[in-house]
């Protein structure tokens, strides 16, 4: 077995991530109904596959994915929305893949770049880097060391499952890989994915809360955390950074899953008939609904759910308007 060390140090700023991190965990763990919320699970993963791919240049917006996936007709860019499809299918496996099998992570390399890569699940032939312009900012190691440092990196990651926190170890694979670079293409969106999977296994919360959506949110700093990490030849500030993004996207999972379950449920059910970015009035909701009070749409409903920030008003500036519509934000 390999002793591959990649260079990290855990540090207390690591340390209290993760204690508030668990502690939100924790909460989220004692709502008992979210395993009953399926249509949660499925919006923010769209969002998540959405981030995932914008961060790769993919134009599609995030209605057009949501119409891809629920197999609408989209007109597009033939390989954005094949992307579209292949994210899909590879995230809906994420509980069938085995996080420490490195056979498994080039299955959900072959299904990310299906159709859309000539050596999609297979390793790289030859050697790659990033350029800004014509200027080579980061060259990755050589294609004939791939084999060696991606056995090296999952042989780590299997010797540390019980050792390391996932929350680290998670974050130790998703730089690792980035740097190594071991496909021709669709390896941030691998990464992502991975780091996913790895995260899931340990804790089942995160197949609801995924944190694309906010890798996305911060993309600019990702890319500057990874080129810093790169010549400090360390990982340390990766880690700080995907740490602070899981406890971001909890903490605002724990608002919005708070308000779903003081609300008796009536603020998911709403939520559940609307879609992103999507405007709907008032008497639209309440015929999905099935509801005829207003005073009792509002009041159960409308209200708690824009004040926790999960729907909002398409005229802010006059809620009583009487072409005032809503969205799910």
């Amino acid at each position: 077995m390999s002793k591959y060390i990649p260079p990290f140090e855990i540090n207390n700023k690591m340390l209290d991530y993760i204690s508030s991190i668990m502690e939100k965990i924790g909460k989220l763990s004692n709502f008992s109904n979210l395993d009953k919320m399926p249509i949660l699970r499925r919006n923010n993963r769209i969002k998540s596959i959405h981030s995932s791919l914008a961060i790769e240049a993919n134009s599609l917006s995030l209605n057009e994915v949501k119409d891809v996936i629920n197999g609408n007709i989209v007109l597009g860019p033939q390989e954005e929305i094949q992307e579209v499809k292949n994210a899909f299918k590879a995230y809906e496996k994420i509980k069938e893949f085995n996080p420490y099998n490195l056979e498994d992570l080039k299955k959900a390399h072959k299904i990310l770049t299906y159709l859309t890569l000539d050596d999609a699940g297979s390793f790289r032939k030859g050697d790659e880097g990033v350029f800004d312009g014509d200027k080579c900012i980061f060259m990755a190691p050589q294609a004939k060391n791939v084999n060696n440092l991606m056995d090296n990196l999952f042989n780590f990651l299997k010797e540390n499952k019980n050792n390391i926190n996932p929350l680290i170890l998670s974050s130790i694979f998703h730089y690792e890989f980035v740097f190594i670079h071991p496909f021709s293409d669709g390896n941030g969106r691998t990464a992502r994915l991975w780091q996913n999977v790895i995260l899931s296994n340990y804790k089942s919360i995160f197949e609801y809360f995924p944190i694309e959506t906010y890798i996305k949110k911060y993309q600019e700093e990702y890319y500057k955390t990874i080129d810093s990490c790169n010549k400090n030849g360390n990982s340390n500030l990766f880690i700080e950074f995907i740490l602070k993004i899981i406890d971001e996207t909890l903490d605002e999972a724990l608002k919005s899953s708070d308000v779903i379950i003081k609300d008796n449920n009536y603020v998911y059910k709403l939520l559940s008939v609307m879609e992103y970015n999507f405007p709907l009035s008032a008497n639209q909701i309440m015929a999905k609904l099935g509801l005829k009070s207003k005073e009792t749409f509002r009041e159960h409903y409308l209200n708690p759910a824009i004040k926790n920030g999960l729907v909002k008003l398409t005229i802010p500036d006059k809620p009583t308007s009487k072409n005032q519509m809503y969205y799910k934000s």
